[in-house]
């Protein structure tokens, strides 16, 4: 029996609307030395407290059902460091230590999933389960394509989500490994599809078939300028540059930021190393960044601005995690190895919100232009 989130209680079906009251989009780039590099914003119609988690491999997890009860039961094999969400102990975007990394994006309206019951709790995951499951079990995307044949995803409530006992949340997700292979995974029928995402992009609702469909609507789209075209007996010219991506949409609805992180991702200028590609995929996030009140969703309880949160982006390489936030645009990182090191055994926290911007005054570092410098 199928299930949607949104008809648990009259709020979540609020909350689960279609405005992109939970904008995400994820990127992918390559580097010439082989490094993957994953990014996404994080958006909201309300603070969602999350803050970096650092997980030492041998952690024992449970799945939570919508009765309290327990799901699939494991421990972990993997460290695993990345973003969680209301102070739970859960992965919304984040890698492991064999360069495999997973992001939650929001799913509304489309997420199926399927009917708990005693039969089959023993392989049940609520969908904030899922990411840390993912990282604490595999290495590969193969892998991950293989386990989720066995599992199913349930609508257990997710506290703090809408209120403080929580509500499903519905939701897809997106997994890429070391070398770059990229799968979308969502809760459709009742069951875990997976479908292959070579462009290592992604948004929200409809379901990821749907957007690459819609690709196809943008084939004209390119990089390259158009200088001049022919209309009849008249030359038109061009008014200056872009002219290549004229048409491209603006918007902030999700097929609209599919089709731009596609073109702005697959457009990118190669970068020579890891390093070089996160500065770029930040660059390319920058486009999806939304001003406070450029979007405004009644999800809860009322008209409020969404932000992006936070934006993170995941080096597989090197394995590090690195992000900014709304009020601290400067750039943090989180190395794996060095956090769960600090770690020492336990699952372990890094405050992720609470730093604000900070601004260099270079006003004394004005210097005499060289002798010659300024003759006209």
């Amino acid at each position: 029996m199928i299930r949607r989130a949104a008809t648990y209680v009259f709020a979540a079906s609020l909350a689960l609307a279609t405005t992109p009251a939970f904008s995400c989009t994820g990127i992918s780039l390559k580097a010439q030395d082989g490094a993957a590099i994953r990014g996404r914003t994080l958006e909201f119609g309300f603070p969602l407290k999350s803050n970096v988690i650092a997980v030492p491999a041998g952690q024992e997890f449970s799945g939570s059902l919508p009765d309290n009860g327990k799901g699939l039961t494991y421990k972990t094999r993997y460290d695993i460091v990345g973003a969680n969400a209301f102070d739970e102990t859960v992965i919304i975007d984040g890698l492991n230590d064999q360069g495999l990394s997973i992001g939650l994006f929001y799913f509304p309206g489309y997420a199926q999933y399927a009917e708990a019951t005693s039969d089959n709790a023993s392989r049940t995951l609520a969908p904030q389960d899922f990411g840390m499951w993912v990282l604490g079990n595999f290495a590969t995307v193969d892998e991950v394509k293989k386990a989720v044949e066995d599992i199913l995803l349930v609508g257990t409530p997710m506290p703090g989500l809408g209120s403080a006992k929580g509500m499903p949340a519905d939701v897809h997700f997106f997994v890429q490994d070391k070398t770059g292979k990229s799968i979308a995974i969502e809760p459709r029928g009742g069951v875990v599809k997976v479908t292959d995402a070579p462009l290592g992009v992604m948004t929200n609702a409809p379901t990821y078939d749907w957007h690459m469909t819609n690709l196809d609507t943008y084939i004209n789209l390119s990089p390259k300028d158009v200088d001049s075209a022919k209309l009849g007996p008249v030359t038109l010219e061009s008014t200056g540059s872009g002219t290549g991506m004229l048409g491209l949409p603006g918007d902030f609805t999700p097929p609209s930021r599919f089709v731009r992180a596609a073109m702005f991702s697959q457009a990118a200028v190669p970068n020579d190393n890891a390093e070089d590609a996160v500065f770029a995929a930040f660059h390319i996030l920058n486009q999806f960044d939304i001003p406070k009140g450029s979007v405004v969703n009644a999800s809860v309880g009322g008209a409020l601005p969404e932000i992006t949160e936070w934006t993170s982006v995941n080096d597989l390489q090197n394995l590090r995690w690195y992000f900014r936030t709304h009020q601290d645009q400067n750039i943090r990182v989180v190395d794996l190895k060095e956090a769960i090191k600090a770690a020492d055994g336990k699952i372990s926290y890094i405050e992720m919100e609470t730093a604000t911007q900070s601004v260099s005054d270079v006003s004394a570092d004005a210097k005499p232009a060289p002798a010659g410098s300024t003759d006209k």
